[in-house]
């Protein structure tokens, strides 16, 4: 079905249940995973490591990706740079009032994403 799933996190434990979500479904397609944060590059990249290392033993080929700048655009580009099958976020953010609504990166990326997109319920 999928041979390519990108997952966004920010390291939060909402985030984390989007990538819990894609980890199933890439060990359910048999496909790599790329677990993907964006922001400071030390802080970015230690998120994706500690997931990279939650999930290693699912028996998932997983790529850890940490970049810099805005969030739905790095995934975006991402998407359409890194020939993905299925994009994976969060639903909510945490902050302000936006956790009352879809957050503002999932709500962004899923208007410009060039491929399918899960936006998992995680509050």
């Amino acid at each position: 079905m999928y041979e390519r799933i990108l997952v966004g996190t920010d390291g939060s434990p909402t985030a984390a249940l989007a990538v819990d979500r894609a980890v199933e479904v890439a060990a359910a397609s048999k496909a790599k995973l790329t677990i993907m944060s964006v922001g400071k590059q030390d802080k970015a990249q230690a998120v994706v490591d500690a997931e990279a290392q939650r999930h290693a033993a699912a028996g998932v080929d997983i790529e850890a990706l940490a970049l810099s700048g805005d969030p739905s655009s790095a995934i975006v580009e991402q998407a359409e740079n890194g020939r993905y099958d299925l994009v994976v976020v969060g639903n909510k953010g945490m902050t302000g009032a936006s956790r009352f609504f879809l957050g503002s990166v999932p709500n962004k990326v899923s208007h410009h994403i060039p491929t399918a997109l899960l936006i998992v319920r995680t509050t």
